[in-house]
């Protein structure tokens, strides 16, 4: 994987299979967690909180500075098909301007639904390395074109 990089987690596939999602109407997040835990595309059931096997927040970076406890809202959903690939977009989440009072250990993005009552995970994003947003702003964007694609590379 790569910086920037966004992989979806096999359960998500599962989870839009069983309507267990509405990617237009729902709320999303994209919260930041530590090293601490390792996202891969086949981490069993993951979820924002408890009741999955998997619990990301228990691995979150310090709320402080303009990073909140949950993370950032992904407004706006929007699905399409385009070239043969279904995508999922949304407003670019999040950019925490550099303060003293940041997180110093952001390693991965995870992406979670959070209108869903188990807080189902979707994806997560590749921050590429530790990052100290005390010494630097982090900006997230997705791609015009979609964050990923909806088959795992």
């Amino acid at each position: 994987m790569a910086q920037g990089d966004v992989v979806f987690f096999d359960q998500f596939l599962v989870d839009v299979l069983e309507k267990l999602h509405d990617l237009e109407t729902d709320s999303f997040k994209l919260a930041l967690i530590t090293n601490a835990a390792t996202p891969a595309a086949t981490t069993a059931d993951p979820r924002w909180g408890a009741g999955g096997t998997t619990n990301f927040s228990t691995n979150q970076v310090t709320p402080g500075g303009n990073y909140v406890s949950g993370g950032a809202a992904c407004a706006n959903p929007v699905v399409s098909l385009t070239g043969g690939l279904a995508m999922f977009d949304s407003d670019d989440p999040a950019t925490w301007a550099q303060n003293a009072g940041n997180p110093t250990n952001a390693r991965w993005g995870i992406l979670y639904n959070d209108t869903d009552a188990g807080k189902r995970c979707l994806g997560y994003l590749d921050l590429g390395s530790v990052f100290d947003m005390t010494t630097g702003p982090l900006s997230v964007a997705w791609n015009a074109n979609g964050i990923a694609r909806l088959d795992n590379p």
